[in-house]
């Protein structure tokens, strides 16, 4: 692999960056850039920004709408809009269930869908995890009895992320109690109007209403809903997984927060000296440059493999492993960095408008809450210890 751009993708790069130049809001890019919380206006103008450009979907297929971009092109794509401050693309329909679609899905589904995810008329969460069926999603409860034409859907999901804002979500449920527990799972689509369907939030440790619990009672689904074949919704589960996993990586994303730490090393001072040149914390730092380069060349090996798909299961929980890990490091440093400063925090200096005295830099604001949030990123998507059983069990027949 030659890690070398060419003259082309170099000149793709500088279309990018010109396209960032003109058409990302600065309101948005500010709040990303300062840590400031972002509405859904945000994340709705965005979105309809980069679909009127045709730059939405990026890893989609031309014929359904995509860009066709090869794996180089994604990748810069994404390196350039993290490091513009570009917010990151609610991932659930367009990275997650799209792709479902597009393997599974009948056409008819192909054909309704696909159009109002990239136009924004549908806003998809997901609806896997439970109370009692979170990294062993297979023990999940909610139950679809199918009634004529309809199915009959009983049960709660949690940490159901944005789920404030979704009119659609795609749930995992039983409908067969036979067998191993993976061979009686359906993949339904629920529109949340539905009668019987209730969210109530779940306030995180930072103070933000980021996820939430959603409860069925006796809702009723059309059956032309179910995503090809009754109780084979793990095999579909398990290919959603694999594009959720790779997208946890956030290879752009990190590169941004080493960019930023170094930032801070330059300007935190220890002993009247830049903090960058403390051994300690030099060495830290040049630990995680070096595992995240590591990892953006794994992500553009399996993205750029023909056979990428058969490699995806244990490849994405490899990069699912490592970003997230990286993160926490990421995290666990900046706020290391800042000593004291990164200890208070104030919730509402995150929001739009807030205008007190910061305590400390004005980057210190937004340290705790990264940190505190991103405790979760190593057990969502699948713990990170499911993680290494799935790479033993099928890259080491363990």
């Amino acid at each position: 692999m030659d890690l070398n751009y060419t003259d082309e993708e170099l000149a793709f790069r500088d279309e990018v960056r010109d396209f960032l130049k003109s058409e990302l809001p600065a309101s948005i890019s500010d709040k990303v850039k300062s840590g400031k919380r972002l509405t859904k206006d945000d994340m709705d103008t965005w979105h309809a920004i980069l679909n009127k450009r045709g730059w939405l979907a990026e890893s989609w297929p031309v014929e359904y709408g995509g860009t066709g971009w090869n794996a180089i092109q994604q990748q810069i794509f994404d390196d350039e809009t993290c490091a513009a401050g570009a917010p990151r693309i609610v991932p659930f329909g367009l990275k997650m269930l799209a792709p479902v679609l597009m393997k599974y899905g009948s056409d008819e589904q192909k054909r309704y869908y696909l159009p109002r995810i990239l136009d924004g008329s549908d806003w998809w969460c997901q609806g896997y995890s439970e109370p009692g069926a979170g990294s062993d999603l297979a023990s999940l409860k909610t139950k679809a009895v199918r009634e004529g034409d309809h199915y009959i859907v009983n049960g709660q999901k949690t940490w159901t992320t944005l789920g404030q804002y979704a009119n659609k979500i795609f749930c995992l449920v039983r409908t067969s109690t036979e067998g191993k527990p993976q061979e009686g799972i359906s993949f339904l689509l629920i529109d949340m109007d539905t009668p019987g369907i209730t969210v109530r939030p779940i306030i995180l440790l930072e103070g933000t209403h980021e996820v939430n619990e959603v409860f069925f009672d006796d809702v009723k689904v059309p059956a032309e809903n179910l995503v090809g074949e009754e109780n084979k919704g793990w095999t579909y589960a398990k290919y959603l997984l694999t594009h959720e996993r790779t997208n946890i990586a956030n290879v752009g994303a990190n590169k941004v927060s080493l960019a930023h730490l170094k930032h801070i090393g330059r300007e935190q001072k220890v002993r009247g000296r830049p903090l960058i040149e403390d051994p300690v914390f030099s060495s830290r730092l040049a630990q995680i440059e070096m595992e995240l380069d590591a990892m953006a060349t794994t992500n553009l090996r399996l993205l750029s493999s023909p056979d990428s798909v058969a490699n995806a299961g244990p490849m994405s929980s490899m990069l699912k492993i490592k970003g997230t890990e990286i993160r926490q490091a990421l995290n666990d440093l900046t706020r290391r960095a800042l000593g004291p400063y990164a200890m208070p925090f104030v919730s509402e200096a995150l929001d739009t408008g807030y205008n007190e005295e910061p305590i400390g830099p004005d980057y210190a604001a937004p340290v705790s809450q990264e940190y505190f949030n991103n405790r979760k990123i190593t057990i969502y998507g699948g713990s990170n210890e499911i993680q290494r059983g799935i790479i033993t069990k099928m890259m080491m027949g363990l």
